[in-house]
């Protein structure tokens, strides 16, 4: 019997890390689309009493504030993956996208405020170093890095696509102002 659970221990381990991975490519990836999203934000005026407020509640309260966006907008990802599985996919990946981007709005928004608060208690600052580890492992890979180099590719390539168009459309006369 010992045996058995061992071997079940040794194919499942493997599957959780891959499944881990993959949750944190797809958190990063869209972290790097919501940064934008963050900044805009976080600047926003409306957010400096909330952010006050934030900043004067002490760590655990601050704690369970920190848990609520995941809490609430984590259910998305299985929503997302039954309705593409139901073919609906298009409606999925709206889904998905939009829970994602707002939890990692919410929650880079609240680390960044609360970041020493939240450290100060030591079962999260243990989690937050175990993530980073993993993150830092995750970057490390090659194929992380392809990626990435691709997705900068692709940045610059539509970037400078972009400016060439509004170049040559302000080069071009409105067709009312050629006659």
């Amino acid at each position: 019997m010992v045996h058995r659970r061992s071997s079940l221990s040794r194919i499942f381990k493997p599957v959780a890390f891959v499944l881990a991975a993959i949750y944190f490519a797809v958190d990063a990836a869209f972290l790097t689309i919501a940064r934008p999203v963050i900044r805009l934000v976080g600047d926003h005026w409306i957010f400096a009493s909330a952010r006050t407020w934030i900043m004067s509640l002490r760590p655990y309260p601050t704690l369970a504030l920190f848990i609520v966006p995941v809490a609430i907008l984590e259910p998305a990802k299985p929503l997302a993956a039954y309705l593409a599985a139901t073919g609906h996919v298009g409606v999925g990946l709206l889904v998905l996208g939009i829970a994602e981007v707002l939890k990692l709005v919410l929650i880079e928004r609240l680390f960044n405020i609360c970041r020493d608060k939240l450290m100060s208690i030591p079962a999260f600052a243990w989690g937050y170093g175990k993530f980073q580890r993993a993150r830092s492992w995750i970057e490390s890979l090659d194929a992380w890095r392809r990626m990435r180099l691709f997705f900068l590719t692709a940045k610059r390539t539509l970037r400078s696509y972009v400016l060439e168009m509004r170049k040559s459309r302000k080069g071009q006369r409105p067709s009312w102002q050629s006659r």
